[in-house]
């Protein structure tokens, strides 16, 4: 079953199978249900005890798959005052208490976090350069062996960065990073 029009599925974990509306707003397209499987399976199945930071939150489809697979924080950024609005309902008819949605800019939010995070998921508008210009902020937020997930369709340059797996679907280019480690010191 697809995500019918304004709503997204939640496939697996605790909340599976639960549809939550989001608002209809240009620019705002959640991560298609192909492509969650697939940044899942990469992940596991189950991220326990595990931080996220879901820093272009918009539907909210990332952010609450984490949640429904146990992560024991997920904190959703949106700087759209409606679709924070639709974030926040939707955390309440889960009951989802690991979820922290922030109504912030992304840029600014990340720049002014001192928190570390095991999972950073970074899926900005679709054509902006954003992704770049976060790159290097977001190694500052990421846990000793923390995971960078990406979506855009175009990846920037990922220097500084190792490519744990990578995956094109339609448009979409998605890839996931850690970041990469120098040889030895001697």
């Amino acid at each position: 079953m697809s995500a019918t029009r304004n709503q997204v599925r939640i496939i697996a974990g605790r909340y599976r199978r639960r549809l939550l509306s989001f608002p209809d707003q240009p620019g705002l397209r959640p991560t298609p249900d192909r492509v969650r499987e697939t940044l899942f399976n990469w992940l596991g199945q189950e991220l326990y005890g595990w931080t996220c930071l879901d820093l272009f939150a918009g539907s909210g489809a990332l952010g609450f798959e984490a949640a429904s697979r146990e992560a024991k924080r997920v904190v959703m950024v949106e700087k759209s005052r409606v679709a924070v609005a639709s974030l926040r309902a939707n955390r309440q008819l889960l009951g989802a208490e690991e979820i922290e949605v922030v109504e912030a800019d992304a840029n600014l939010y990340i720049r002014n976090s001192r928190e570390r995070f095991d999972l950073i998921l970074l899926d900005p508008p679709f054509d902006s350069d954003l992704l770049e210009a976060l790159l290097p902020q977001a190694r500052e937020r990421l846990a000793d062996d923390g995971l960078l997930y990406c979506e855009a369709r175009r990846l920037p340059a990922l220097d500084g960065w190792q490519i744990v797996r990578e995956a094109k679907a339609g448009q979409v280019h998605c890839v996931l990073l850690q970041v990469a480690q120098l040889g030895p010191k001697e």
